[in-house]
């Protein structure tokens, strides 16, 4: 006696069949491949858009813990030595020895940030730069840097270690609005030796540590094109005060790709 069987057998190879059309649901090599090539130009075309978001962020947050951090000290300086406008120091000055060279630890600027800012704002460490300035190294790899040797007002922010900011770059400033960033502390008087100059400086006076704002009209048209300081490939000044303008965020137009 045969026994039937329901719908299905074994082929000659020992493979299951079915009796509907002996198909089989194997993906051939041919298949395979090209999904695995879809994968990688998918990929490929994510890949990087996902880790410079990753950048931004860390980038993001590094500027505005520094704003927080720096302000909060200097409110925290105001209350054993008084208003800011009274301990703000202009002007700097390095030491040299008999060779001209600048001696190391001279400065003025070290020693008003010893002073004044260093008591409540933990540094891990300073550097110098072949000029003598002194480089304020934080815990989280970022770093500030005074731009002048004769003044205090301008202040570069690194949101990595600045040697290897400016090598990537091939200067600091043509590092600006990438992996440094542009602050002015100006808080007491126009910044100049004329009062004609004192609308120039209305976003400094009186403030704290503030994204380099310098003769900026208001509006956020003149953060990117000011014909002098406007955000974009000539300057690149005003791009530590577009992104404190987005609330500390990285606009989608902004011009460049942030690094750290």
């Amino acid at each position: 006696m045969q026994i039937q069987r329901g719908g299905g057998g074994l082929d000659s190879a020992g493979g299951l069949f079915h009796a509907s059309g002996l198909s089989r649901s194997a993906f051939t090599l041919a298949e395979v491949l090209i999904t695995l090539g879809i994968i990688g130009v998918v990929a490929a075309m994510t890949l990087p858009a996902l880790v410079q978001k990753h950048t931004n962020l860390v980038v993001e947050t590094r500027l505005k813990k520094f704003y927080s951090g720096i302000n909060q000290a200097i409110m925290l300086a105001e209350k054993d030595y008084g208003d800011r406008t009274y301990w703000y120091q202009d002007t700097n000055k390095i030491e040299t020895d008999e060779e001209g060279k600048p001696i190391l630890g001279s400065s003025i600027e070290e020693k008003w940030w010893k002073k004044y800012i260093a008591p409540y704002m933990k540094t891990v460490g300073i550097k110098y730069d072949s000029n003598g300035l002194p480089i304020f190294m934080f815990a989280d790899g970022s770093a500030l840097k005074g731009i002048d040797a004769e003044n205090m007002r301008d202040w570069e922010f690194y949101t990595t270690d600045p040697d290897k900011c400016i090598k990537k770059y091939g200067s600091s400033e043509k590092s600006w609005g990438k992996c440094s960033f542009l602050f002015i502390f100006m808080p007491g008087g126009d910044g100049s030796n004329g009062a004609e100059h004192l609308p120039l400086w209305r976003h400094h006076i009186n403030k704290g540590f503030e994204p380099y704002k310098y003769g900026w009209d208001g509006t956020e048209n003149g953060l990117y094109n000011g014909s002098y300081n406007g955000c974009n490939n000539n300057k690149a000044a005003y791009c530590t005060a577009i992104i404190q303008y987005n609330g500390w965020k990285i606009p989608d137009d902004y011009p460049f790709k942030v690094s750290y």
